[in-house]
């Protein structure tokens, strides 16, 4: 079993929903287009944290970064954080960037690097 998991996570102005839906691209930019009024969706990673709980990141939004001590409270915070990242963006005229296209599932791989002493 893999130690990192990913959902689509969907985001409302009006509430939160958890339902995977696709984001399709507009123009050269990959903004993201509305699915439903001011409703988007964006897959997340919930990594377990050594200290116990889930980091969470989103590819589409560069440094977005959030926590939560168990699944369901790492789910919350990452709605939140999207909501708020993408409130950030809207406010500062900013186009909401559209979830990435992913090929296949990601990998987990181990990798070792050398340094000179």
């Amino acid at each position: 079993m893999d130690d990192s998991s990913f959902l689509d996570i969907c985001v409302s102005d009006d509430n939160l929903c958890k339902m995977p839906k696709s984001i399709r691209s507009t123009g050269k930019r990959r903004t993201a287009a509305r699915e439903t009024a001011g409703e988007y969706t964006f897959t997340v990673f919930f990594e377990p944290a050594v200290e116990g709980g889930y980091v969470v990141t989103c590819p589409a939004l560069p440094g977005l970064v959030t926590e939560g001590d168990t699944l369901g409270e790492a789910k919350r915070m990452a709605r939140d954080a999207i909501r708020t990242y993408l409130e950030s963006l809207r406010k500062d005229g900013e186009p909401i960037p559209a979830d990435p296209k992913f090929s296949s599932k990601p990998v987990k791989e181990r990798i070792r690097v050398a340094i000179p002493a």
